[in-house]
């Protein structure tokens, strides 16, 4: 199989991330794979040829400007502030159509799905972005069938990703498509990543969001109850942490965090047992135990819920580790 070319879109106020990261993945398959078998060639591409400045201030060359790019195999648009410039996005959007007969695939990260919304080759399919742009990609682009809480989607050769690292995982998953799983898992492991992440963003970001929001009494909290998650975080005791009413305490977590204490930390115990399942050899009662379930039981059934698998096969479906323990 001929090497494939992957053509990245850079442009002023671009995401480095988004673009860096699946360059990253396609540069190192050579890396993990013998001399002479299938690998990519990456392209930086920018709208005029020149380099261009992302968002963080890094200054990128572009091998082509648009008009001057070879055939491509895989397009990708990265996110960023600046796609959302008139000067960016108009010119853009009609590449991308130009391109669309001639790309057998076609990729955003982030809210570079707005470039391939922008071009009406999105119409009425499925696509994610950023949990934090979900409701401003859902307003500029209402054609879309937004799926906010997906890592990525893939929607013929279309295939959108969520933010920033997002890009990664769905980058590896081209790589599987094209050079099978054990390359795949290769470069994720050369690259220190998960090949495979299950769940969707909300399992990352709620986190995060909270504590971003978390202040006044709630501020010590933010920190504190994941690195506590097998001891006594129920309303009374977290109230106690607090210094007042459990009644108190339940009214104002839910108005600040629009969830309950209760469900704050069962998704995080939840996340944190996903991660285990697929980072140890430990049992599925180990793990349970160890983000504070005393009943396996109530565990399984809670990791159904919000996984939709069972924690066993979870593990089976997802584990990088070739004997760990159901």
């Amino acid at each position: 199989m001929a090497t494939r070319t992957i053509g990245i879109v850079g442009y002023p106020g671009a995401n480095a991330l988004d673009l860096t990261g699946p360059a990253e993945v396609f540069a190192s398959v050579p890396l993990v794979t013998p001399p002479g078998e299938p690998a990519y060639e990456v392209v930086v591409l920018s709208p005029d040829g020149a380099p261009f400045r992302c968002e963080s201030g890094l200054e990128i060359a572009a091998r082509f400007a648009l008009a001057d790019a070879p055939a491509l195999d895989t397009i990708v648009v990265p996110g960023g502030a600046g796609v959302r410039a008139p000067e960016v996005l108009g010119p853009l959007g009609g590449w991308l159509r130009e391109r669309a007969a001639s790309t057998p695939r076609m990729v955003s990260v982030c809210t570079g799905v707005i470039a391939l919304a922008a071009s009406g080759l999105m119409d009425g399919r499925r696509a994610t972005t950023h949990w934090r742009y979900a409701d401003e990609v859902a307003r500029r682009c209402p054609t879309l069938r937004l799926e906010p809480d997906a890592i990525f989607i893939r929607d013929g050769r279309f295939a959108t990703s969520a933010g920033i690292t997002a890009g990664i995982d769905l980058a590896l998953a081209l790589v599987e498509e094209d050079l099978g799983p054990s390359v795949a898992l290769a470069v994720a492991r050369e690259l220190v990543v998960y090949l495979k992440r299950s769940g969707g963003q909300r399992q990352y970001s709620e986190p995060l969001r909270f504590q971003a929001r978390a202040g006044g009494r709630f501020a010590d909290l933010a920190a504190w109850i994941p690195a506590n998650l097998t001891a006594d975080l129920s309303v009374e005791a977290l109230a106690g942490r607090v210094n007042c009413s459990p009644r108190h305490f339940a009214r104002r977590f839910k108005a600040a965090f629009d969830v309950s204490p209760g469900e704050y930390v069962e998704a995080l115990r939840l996340a944190e047992a996903a991660d285990r399942l697929l980072g140890s050899a430990a049992t599925v009662d180990s793990v349970a135990a160890s983000v504070g379930y005393a009943s396996a039981e109530v565990f399984r059934r809670a990791f159904e819920r919000r996984f939709d698998m069972q924690p066993s096969l979870y593990r089976a479906r997802f584990s990088r580790a070739p004997d760990v323990a159901a």
